[in-house]
């Protein structure tokens, strides 16, 4: 008896590991989007001006930086990609980059030229991404956009942190360089739109 009665729950616990795999990937993206408040909250304390509030931003920016590593690597290895993933988790990149942006400029250590650029260009992706799902099909982040990423989390990173007066201008160029990859890997998207759009 007892060994009938051990046999049904293998499938129960093949169950969980498969529930498991496929909920982690987008539960850090949804971890993600929970964080940007927090971290709008600690950057914007004080005007950023006192050191350990911007540690402190600094520290959830790593974590929420961390869980877009994660959620796609899992995700791919697990081969639990879904459609969720691939929309929500450039929006939560965008949400965290660019609410980190606007606090920057509005503190004075970002341009606001350069915050524009980069939201106006996030805006009309995100647009385009909605218009192209409409239609039952998802673009997902390119070459470019993956290392667009990157070097505005890097940039994002090193504004945050509590550096000294001497780090503003080579920050400045590196910000600069993020900017440029930025409206560069547009293209990319629209193109690939326009064209799903044409179909």
């Amino acid at each position: 008896m007892s060994s009938r009665t051990d046999r049904p729950q293998r499938p129960a616990r093949f169950e969980w590991r498969t529930a498991h795999r496929l909920h982690l990937p987008n539960a850090l993206t949804v971890l993600r989007l929970l964080f940007v408040p927090l971290f709008v909250w600690f950057l914007a304390h004080d005007g950023g001006q006192d050191w350990r509030w911007r540690l402190a931003a600094t520290a959830v920016f790593a974590a929420a930086s961390i869980t877009d590593r994660y959620d796609g690597h899992l995700a791919r290895r697990w081969g639990t990609v879904s459609d969720f993933g691939k929309l929500a988790d450039p929006i939560a990149d965008k949400a965290l980059i660019g609410s980190a942006l606007l606090v920057l400029s509005a503190q004075g250590r970002v341009p606001w030229w350069m915050t524009v650029l980069v939201l106006a260009r996030e805006v009309l992706v995100t647009l385009l991404r909605f218009l192209v799902v409409r239609r039952g099909v998802i673009i997902p982040a390119d070459r470019g956009g993956k290392v667009k990423t990157v070097v505005q989390i890097v940039a994002v990173f090193l504004f945050v942190l509590p550096l000294p007066g001497w780090t503003h201008w080579p920050l400045q160029a590196l910000m600069l360089v993020a900017v440029v990859l930025t409206l560069t890997s547009a293209r990319g998207y629209f193109a690939a739109g326009l064209k799903l759009l044409r179909r």
